[in-house]
């Protein structure tokens, strides 16, 4: 496995060493193989966008269904890319707008959870310390991969920025580290991913669709009191993007149990609609139906327990 690991870190090396124009080529290659010949989860993005735009028609699916495609791969590139991206590069083709809502949150001592989703380049946000002239400790929440070898790959090329990833499971026992410390954090939370069974606690109209979301990210906002922005990300053209941030509020606790949740949700469908071809498509996002859970569980004292199945 220790081999596998170098093989992979030398061709990922060498492959961020080409500039971006000779990448978007290796794109444009890899949409053919991935799209026409591979047909990767071609049937749960058909089926995901045809339930999520019943109003379009067949001709304006399959544009949008070749954009995600052409995108994803681009989003492929853009990813090796960041191994060896420069600062000035990286700055220069990952821009923000509203950097000074965070600055003054920081200034006054207080912390910010920033909620973005799979949309657009999402890995390029990993550049926001670049944009903050405060001293702050910038964080992005993510999966660990099981092999450590491979988790350390990917770690090395999303920290290059200056954030820092902190595994899900240890995102309040870091939040609380910073704050005894007294050093305001940006935690950055992609929030838009499908919860399992037992960490479903609330379900929300999305995309035409009856959908059970995450809701950890609000109740940690809500403990700490961290001010609250929306990351809204937009494709400027081909390689640059633009992420423009909303305040959604600096006082989570006085709004009502998932209102902060309801509201992100309301900003990602809102930027999905503008440019839908941009958000991940191809993962089974409404696998999880109210009916089935319903009728497989059942919540007590709050939490989400397994109902007895009489044999």
């Amino acid at each position: 496995m220790k081999i596998l690991y170098y093989i992979v870190l030398t061709v990922w090396y060498l492959l961020s060493l080409l500039p971006l124009r000779l990448l978007y080529v290796l794109s444009d290659c890899l949409f053919v193989l991935i799209y026409y010949v591979i047909g990767y989860r071609k049937k749960v993005v058909r089926e995901n966008l045809a339930s999520s735009f019943p109003e379009k028609s067949a001709e304006e699916l399959r544009k949008v269904e070749r954009g995600f495609y052409h995108f994803f791969c681009d989003y492929l590139v853009e990813s090796l890319k960041m191994m060896t991206i420069s600062s000035e590069q990286q700055k220069k083709r990952m821009q923000f707008e509203g950097v000074e809502l965070i600055e003054q949150c920081v200034k006054e001592g207080q912390s910010v959870a920033m909620y973005l989703g799979h949309y657009c380049n999402w890995e390029w946000v990993s550049s926001f310390p670049l944009w903050l002239t405060e001293k702050v400790q910038c964080g992005q929440i993510y999966h660990p991969i099981e092999n450590k070898d491979f988790d350390r790959l990917f770690l090395r090329s999303r920290q290059r920025q200056g954030a820092l990833c902190i595994p899900m499971q240890d995102t309040l026992r870091k939040i609380l580290e910073f704050r005894r410390a007294g050093q305001p954090i940006v935690v950055g939370y992609i929030a838009d991913q499908k919860p399992h069974w037992v960490n479903i606690h609330h379900w929300v109209d999305f995309l035409h669709h009856d959908t059970p979301v995450l809701t950890g990210t609000e109740r940690i906002v809500r403990k700490v009191n961290h001010a609250v922005v929306y990351l809204d990300m937009q494709r400027v053209r081909r390689g640059y993007y633009k992420g423009v941030l909303h305040l959604i509020t600096r006082e989570p606790g006085k709004l009502a149990e998932f209102e902060l949740t309801d509201i992100y949700y309301c900003y990602l469908e809102a930027s999905i609609r503008r440019a839908p071809e941009f958000w991940l498509w191809s993962h089974k996002r409404w696998a999880r139906t109210r009916q089935e859970f319903n009728e497989r569980f059942e919540v007590v004292d709050g939490k989400v327990i397994a109902k007895h199945v009489e044999g």
